[in-house]
């Protein structure tokens, strides 16, 4: 049986090569921002099973850059992409395999040269993790 993800999650278009081996991922592409989601399968897990923190540092990295991208567009505010300066994470609790896994930007500032943004990440609705990053606007 084939994983279908909570409405209005739909494949995330996003591809690249390091999130290849996790696929599928998914997005809820909203007005303000991005919100990603995957159900926590063994590609996914360290050697005690639970999620990885690269993974989950990897995708809210992922998460709060498209959300930065959407309100700068939102704006008007020209840029060719976001480079990552600053990723920090504080991890709260565990997650387990099955449960779906969510990284919802919730605060974003954008500027003209920074962008800075923090995400919660949730396991069935429950936070795992804290992130807070700082992006450079590309081309200013």
């Amino acid at each position: 049986m084939t994983f279908q993800p909570p409405e209005p999650f739909v494949l995330h278009t996003r591809k690249s090569p390091l999130t290849a081996p996790w696929e599928p991922i998914f997005a809820d592409i909203r007005a303000d921002r991005w919100v990603l989601g995957i159900e926590i399968r063994e590609p996914h897990t360290n050697s005690r099973g639970a999620p990885h923190g690269g993974l989950i540092a990897a995708l809210a990295d992922n998460a709060m850059g498209l959300s930065c991208g959407v309100m700068l567009a939102a704006l008007q505010i020209p840029s060719n992409g976001l480079v990552t300066v600053s990723l920090s994470l504080d991890y709260l609790g565990a997650a387990k395999l099955g449960q779906w896994l969510t990284f919802d930007t919730d605060f974003i500032k954008p500027g003209k040269s920074l962008c800075y943004a923090d995400c919660t990440v949730s396991a069935d609705g429950k936070p795992v993790a804290r992130a807070h990053a700082t992006f450079k606007v590309a081309g200013t």
